[in-house]
Parts: C-alpha cells; sequence; structure tokens
C-alpha cells in the first residue's frame, strides 16, 4: 500500500500504451506519449509502458519495440502486421490498462489482450482515417472506413478523441460513450521567451518583415499549396518560413522552406520568433502545432475547420473560409492592421488555461481511475 497524504492506492497502477503512430516525423500521438511519460513519472505509484514498431525488438526501460514493416515514403512510420505476436507482448507487460492509439493490428491486439487479461481496454482515435483515405480514394471507401472503425471501436470499454469535432464525427456514426480528451502542450518548452532576435538576420529579412510560419510534414491535408497561394496573393512585407520533411522547393519568392524534421528547441525558437502562424489544414483532429504557437505567444490564422475551429479563440487569431487563398490573404491582412502583440498574448492565457499537460494528465488519470476500479470511492486522486 503506497500512502500520498492524501488517499491511498493498493499496489502500482500500470497502464500499456500501444500504436504505430510513433516515428521521428510523428506529431501529436508521440508528443501526447512522452508528455503521459513524463507527468506520470512523478507519481511513485504510476508505471508506464509503451510497445510501438522498430526494426527489432528490443526493450529499453518501459519503451518495448516489435519487428514491423517500414513503409515506403512513410516518413519512418513502421505497420505491424502480426495480431497474435503484438497481443502476446502485451500479455507479457501485464499492464492494468491498456490504450490503443491507432485503428490497425496493434488496436485488435489490445482488444484480445485486454479480454485475456481481464483489464479495460481504451481506444484513442487520433486519427480521422474515413475522411483522409475518403479524400483519396472517394465517397465508397470512405463509407466502408467508417463502418470498420465503428465495428473496432464499439469494442473498446472507453472511446477517446482529441476534440469535440471528432467526438461529434464517432457519435454520429452511432459510437456510445465517446470522451473529449484534448492534447496539452509544454508550456516551458513553447514559451515567448524562446524568440531569437536573430531569426530574421539569418533568413534576409529585414526587421519590419512580418514573419508567418507553419510546420508540419507535407501531406494532403495539411494544404501546403493553400499556404503558397495565399503567400504569392500577399507578398512584400509578409514572408513565410515553411518547416518540415517533405516541403516542396518550388515556392514563391517570399517563402522560405527547412526541409527536414526539426526538434522541439528549433520549432520552438522558429514559432515565438515570428509573427503569426498560417495553417489552412482542414483535417486536424486537435491542431497541436496551433497551441504550440499560441504557447509561444503568436495569434494563429487558420481554416474554419476541423478541431481549428473550437480550439483557436477569438481574440487568439483568426479563422476564415476553408481552402480560399484569397480568404486567408485577407485574414492576415485583418490581423496585422490590429494589435498583433495583444492577439498573442490572448494566445498564450488561451492554451495555459486550457491545455497545460499538468491539467490534462490529471483528468486522464481521473477517467482510468473510473474504468479500473469505478465502485471504489476511496481510490487515489491525482492533482
Amino acid at each position: 500500500m503506497i500512502t500520498t497524504g492524501l488517499d491511498t492506492w493498493e499496489g502500482t497502477l500500470h497502464i500499456a500504451d500501444v500504436t504505430m503512430f510513433h516515428a521521428p516525423a510523428s506529431g501529436g500521438v508521440r508528443t501526447y506519449l512522452q508528455a503521459k511519460h513524463r507527468v506520470f513519472s512523478r507519481y511513485p505509484e504510476l508505471r508506464t509502458s509503451l510497445l510501438v514498431p522498430g526494426a527489432e525488438r528490443d526493450s529499453l526501460g518501459d519503451h518495448h519495440t516489435l519487428p514491423s514493416l517500414k513503409l515506403p515514403l512513410g516518413q519512418g512510420y513502421r505497420f505491424p502486421l502480426s495480431r497474435r505476436r503484438w497481443r502476446n507482448a502485451l500479455l507479457e507487460l501485464c499492464p492494468d490498462l491498456i490504450e490503443a492509439g491507432d485503428p490497425y493490428v496493434t488496436a485488435w491486439a489490445a482488444l484480445d489482450a485486454g479480454q485475456r487479461l481481464g483489464v479495460p481496454v481504451v481506444g484513442f482515435y487520433h486519427s480521422d482515417l474515413p475522411r483522409l483515405m475518403g479524400d483519396r480514394f472517394g465517397p465508397l471507401v470512405q463509407r466502408h472506413l467508417e463502418r470498420y472503425v465503428v465495428d473496432l471501436y464499439c469494442r473498446f470499454d472507453s472511446i477517446m478523441a482529441p476534440s469535440q469535432a471528432m467526438a461529434d464525427r464517432l457519435l454520429c456514426w452511432g459510437l456510445p460513450r465517446v470522451r473529449v480528451q484534448p492534447l496539452g502542450v509544454d508550456l516551458n518548452a513553447f514559451h515567448p521567451d524562446r524568440r531569437d532576435p536573430t531569426l530574421r538576420d539569418r533568413l534576409g529579412l529585414n526587421q519590419q518583415t512580418r514573419l508567418l510560419i507553419f510546420v508540419g510534414r507535407f501531406s494532403r491535408e495539411k494544404n501546403i499549396d493553400i499556404l503558397l497561394a495565399t503567400m504569392a496573393r500577399l507578398g512584400k512585407p509578409y514572408h513565410l518560413l515553411l518547416m518540415g520533411p517533405g516541403m516542396p522547393r518550388s515556392v514563391p519568392a517570399n517563402v522560405t522552406v527547412i526541409d527536414h524534421c526539426c526538434g522541439t528547441h528549433e520549432v520552438a525558437r522558429a514559432l515565438a520568433s515570428s509573427d503569426a502562424m498560417l495553417h489552412a489544414g482542414t483535417r486536424e483532429t486537435f491542431g497541436l502545432i496551433a497551441q504550440e504557437a499560441m504557447a509561444s505567444g503568436i495569434p494563429v490564422i487558420g481554416a474554419r475547420a476541423g478541431a481549428l475551429a473550437e480550439n483557436v479563440p477569438l481574440g487568439g487569431g483568426i479563422l476564415c473560409q476553408p481552402l480560399d487563398p484569397g480568404a486567408m490573404a485577407d485574414a492576415t491582412e485583418a490581423l496585422f492592421a490590429n494589435d498583433i502583440t495583444a492577439s498573442g498574448r490572448h494566445a498564450r492565457r488561451h492554451v495555459e488555461r486550457h491545455f497545460d499537460w499538468d491539467n490534462v494528465m490529471e483528468q486522464l488519470l481521473h477517467h482510468y481511475e473510473d474504468l479500473i476500479d469505478p465502485g471504489n470511492e476511496t481510490r487515489r486522486r491525482y492533482g
């Protein structure tokens, strides 16, 4: 029995995460899992394990990998093939709760292991698979995948989505008990104090340049072509810093491309050193980079769609008609016509209030406790 000063918990609570969304170029899911490990590691009565694809089977502390197929042009992602192998690896870990972070083989393996162990299994719906594939292959594929998602996620003890927009889609398909579980932001890593006054000089820009930024991977749903068309309309004194792997090289003269996977410190400096974020994505399930931009003290100019529509507050940026470079250019000029510094301060305060990782993880722990032992009113509460 562990004494906490607030209450007691019998033994150690062991939480296992399993997902294929864990690669050097991956974004929100990997950030979420790293934050969970960082916050939960402060509690001696908590243990977290992570099971993800790798080149070979390996274990380093509570980080475990199983060999998986490397996806061609997949920016480092690997795809698990053997449901039984992943199930057996989870059985060996013997957790008290399993969370599956993708809708593929690892999700089915998590359900199998949870049934064998008699422990709850959570399905976190991070990525809108039907809509992403429907954009590429048409409505028939989208409808088929919607049915697949419903068949899979109705089996979980709890379904989580990172935004109300995503939860509403799942509810619309007929899935019950969808919990909105937002992601968070490292408020120390992403902070206005990270500003680098030499960035404009290093980009060959004068100090009066209105510097916009977007950070992410080059994928269809990010609508990078809309950003480039917007910049062509804006011209000087606007300049866009485009950061991320696979970004196009043929860009307007007022665009600078940094074509590689950027680390947290590099991204944080660039965000805090810019004036505003330009984000044309319409398929964001949370929009983590927009929250990191606001934490860095800059407002967001974004498409009024997906999670951006609910997570960019009034006063912390401007939302515009999706997929419309003219509307985005107008929104950009409108933002700079007002007090953009005040907008950045408001954006920072909004993230502090709603998306601090400590608060996010405290809410998640309460949910885990309810799933593991719903009748125990004397269990330890973390706060």
